[in-house]
């Protein structure tokens, strides 16, 4: 898959946070995607999305945190990021109104997304793409964060690294209720070979396979959220081109 990056500009949030658009033509939908706890935006997941997504009708926007933006040091509770994401989610519902919202992000991104989805004070979201979900801190399972991930109302992806020292495909789904992954609407993809950067090692696959593999899982998803709208992707036989690694 060959995409060329659409034109980006930022949007200043009021509690000083950032949106940065990759906007579609005539938008479909739109997805809002959240950074780690390193604040990284520029993340090759991210902008893989950013860069492939709007030439099929879907508008990329990637949240930026305030403190982040400010410079500050690296943050990851969830009473440190939730305020911010909800100001994103409620803005980007506010100015794409008439187009499904589906929400994710990369390892705390992906954790703010999976609260932000279960959160009835906040306009709903039609799906979940969550990148290197965190499931536990590197060395402590016993911290897990699985109920996160267990509470999604809605349809959910998560791509997830089989190197990943947060919790690997095989840990997820040994923490999660039997069976879940086997529900309708929920899709479980191994990044083969790959950290929690999804970045394969070379020997592998190669980084632009890899990437190409997270935008088609994640159009994958949308069809699931637009066929409900009455509407289509642009180019659904690229869909086709990729199926290594998908678990459903």
């Amino acid at each position: 898959m060959t995409a060329q990056r659409a034109a980006a500009r930022t949007i200043d949030l009021s509690d000083g946070g950032r949106l940065h658009l990759s906007e579609a033509a005539e938008p479909r939908a739109v997805l809002l995607l959240g950074h780690g706890a390193s604040g990284k935006i520029d993340g090759a997941d991210l902008l893989a999305l950013s860069a492939a997504l709007p030439e099929e009708g879907i508008t990329v926007v990637r949240h930026e945190q305030a403190w982040k933006v400010a410079g500050g040091p690296m943050r990851a509770r969830p009473d440190q990021l939730d305020p911010g994401w909800q100001v994103a989610v409620r803005h980007v519902a506010e100015h794409w109104r008439d187009v499904p919202l589906l929400v994710g992000g990369h390892s705390a991104g992906a954790r703010c997304a999976c609260r932000g989805s279960a959160n009835p004070d906040l306009p709903a979201q039609a799906a979940v793409l969550a990148l290197s979900f965190p499931l536990h801190p590197p060395g402590k399972p016993e911290r897990s964060r699985v109920d996160e991930l267990a509470g999604v109302p809605v349809p959910v992806t998560v791509v997830q690294g089989e190197r990943d020292p947060f919790g690997g495909p095989d840990e997820l789904v040994a923490a999660l209720p039997p069976g879940w992954f086997d529900e309708q609407h929920r899709t479980l993809v191994r990044m083969e070979g790959a950290g929690h950067d999804l970045v394969p090692l070379k020997r592998v696959m190669s980084r632009a396979d890899a990437m190409a593999l997270v935008v088609l899982e994640a159009l994958a998803l949308v069809p699931q959220v637009m066929a409900s709208a009455g509407t289509a992707l642009a180019h659904p036989h690229r869909l086709l081109a990729w199926n290594r690694g998908r678990v459903t």
